[in-house]
């Protein structure tokens, strides 16, 4: 509907470097998302975080971030980490389930865990004297 309706003027020269500051995030994706755009930044021999910085700077103006060659390297990508996601799915997804996990190093952190929280409990400190 507003598609291709946004103007938009340059707000520096394009040659022209803008001096940004940065921090850390820790932002949650899904996981297999998350495996696309990484093996796509790897692609285009760019950080993470600065592929993350062009999307954004190009969505917030109305712009496709990408071409045809890059998108059709996302949709391969996409294929590999078998993500069926898609632009519908944005504001539909819920978080699944906690697996229990089988690994040896989860049961050890679980046992850990269940030791100390045991450990701290009134009960267990009176058997300790």
């Amino acid at each position: 509907m507003y598609q291709h309706t946004m103007a938009t003027t340059p707000l520096r020269a394009p040659s022209a470097r803008a001096a940004v500051t940065r921090v850390q995030t820790g932002v949650r994706l899904e996981k297999r998302l998350l495996k696309v755009t990484k093996a796509l930044a790897d692609s285009l021999d760019l950080t993470l975080g600065d592929l993350l910085e062009g999307v954004l700077l190009h969505v917030l103006e109305g712009q496709a971030p990408f071409g045809p060659a890059t998108l059709a390297r996302a949709a391969q990508l996409k294929k590999v980490f078998a993500l069926e996601l898609g632009a519908a799915d944005a504001h539909r997804l819920v978080e699944a389930p906690a697996a229990a996990s089988s690994s040896p190093r989860a049961a050890r952190t679980a046992g850990t865990a269940r030791a100390a929280g045991a450990a701290a409990t009134p009960s267990a400190r009176r058997r300790k004297a």
